[in-house]
């Protein structure tokens, strides 16, 4: 069986959908010919935005997995890491000093990230592996983008070996990369990243058309070398959950929601049902925002709302199993068209109809409205989602019978085995 380094920051017990999508394809990798090998950050030493030790059932019968240190450089921000900003200072709209001090030093002194601080770790470690195991195949997955900058440093140290740079998201066009108010210098520094990344790796995987297209942009001539990947769903998370049939229309949502995230439209939507006589329940589940929780209780109140800190997956599929209906709240930003995030693959897992506020031409609406899994509305428009609403409450909700075999988890590690072969 052939041997495949895969480099991740986040593993179990880290939680959170950047987790499972290597987590998954690790799990499957062996039906196809493939032994997958981990390297990973010792979580003793790592800044996870979640934990969710549930994910450690999912991780292949004999995966060798190996775990080095970092210089965990957000403890310079705050020794306890529960108050470290989600994301690394990604959604943190702390507009005191000492927040935007915390973001400019973030974005010109941490570049890519403060993650980096795992690279010299994990660069021994994984010349070591190679070199002692003969591996001939590597994979590094972003974000942190920082770890596609270990990648480089193999490539270069074995021009042999076969890289695949997984990137789930953009990079230096990323939505909030803003907020780190990078300088110039920063900026072309991070960029030339970037662009080297793009240039030497030998196949460039990514979750989407958009994003794909998106990195083509930066590098045209690696045109030829970008794949799709999508994100999915795993079947056997879905199989023997415990859920109950709601006595009210319930809306869902699971993740994080910070003030970057325009839901005025659909508040607004949500008072004129309720308004009217419709009987609604929210339930949001995850990091969401003291504001953002504010702005809903001031429209709607308390009674028909749920916040649930955040949960493992278990809990996550048994919450969207049952619900009437999967809320998607894409960031508004330039680069929008392109978000697929994990979770829209598992929301059409469960078979219920999903209401995605976003840009009505991107790759998630296309996605929706093809299969018949949903519809996705702009942020303003509280007509048409109320009306999407209202639909769906007098048509009642029925689950999809047959899953969409193209976002098996299964089915789409078939597509990175053949990429490595």
């Amino acid at each position: 069986m052939n041997r495949v380094l895969i480099i991740t920051y986040y593993w179990p017990p880290s939680g959170g959908a950047g987790v499972q999508r290597w987590l998954k394809f690790s799990k499957y990798l062996p039906q196809f010919g493939w032994e997958p090998c981990i390297l990973t950050v010792d979580p003793e030493y790592a800044t996870f935005p979640a934990l969710d030790t549930s994910l450690e059932k999912d991780i292949a019968e004999k995966t060798k997995i190996y775990r080095t240190k970092a210089t965990d450089w957000f403890r310079l921000y705050e020794r306890d890491k529960s108050k470290i900003p989600s994301g690394g200072f990604a959604t943190n709209m702390d507009d005191s000093f000492k927040g935007k001090l915390s973001r400019f030093i973030r974005g010109n002194f941490f570049i890519p990230d403060p993650r980096r601080g795992w690279n010299s770790h994990a660069f021994k470690k994984a010349y070591e592996l190679i070199v002692k195991d003969d591996i001939k195949h590597i994979i590094t997955t972003s974000p942190p983008h920082s770890t596609q900058l270990i990648g480089l440093k193999l490539k270069k140290r074995f021009p042999d070996v076969k890289w695949i740079a997984d990137l789930r998201d953009p990079w230096t066009d990323i939505y909030y990369y803003d907020l780190f108010y990078p300088s110039f210098i920063a900026r072309k520094i991070d960029l030339g990243y970037e662009n080297a990344v793009l240039r030497h790796a030998d196949i460039i995987t990514t979750v989407g058309t958009s994003l794909g297209r998106y990195f083509e942009s930066k590098v045209p001539e690696a045109a030829h070398k970008i794949k799709i990947v999508h994100n999915g769903y795993d079947e056997t998370d879905f199989e023997n959950v415990a859920y109950s049939i709601p006595d009210k229309f319930t809306i869902s949502y699971t993740g994080t929601l910070s003030e970057s995230y325009p839901i005025d439209g659909f508040i607004k939507a949500i008072g004129d049902l309720i308004g009217k006589g419709d009987k609604l329940n929210l339930k949001f589940t995850g990091h969401i925002s003291d504001k953002v929780k504010e702005k809903f209780v001031s429209v709607i109140g308390n009674e028909n709302l749920e916040f649930i800190p955040y949960s493992d997956h278990k809990t996550i599929i048994a919450q969207m199993l049952s619900s009437s209906m999967q809320l998607l709240v894409l960031a508004n930003d330039k680069q929008n068209r392109s978000f697929l995030p994990g979770k829209l693959f598992e929301y059409i897992a469960s078979g219920k109809p999903v209401l995605c506020l976003g840009p009505v031409n991107g790759d998630t609406a296309v996605i929706l409205e093809k299969g018949g899994f949903g519809k996705c509305f702009d942020y303003y428009d509280n007509t048409g989602i109320s009306d999407f609403i209202s639909g769906s409450i007098d048509t009642g909700v029925t689950a999809t019978k047959t899953l969409p075999s193209e976002f098996s988890r299964r089915n789409l590690t078939m597509k990175i085995a053949s990429l490595l072969g």
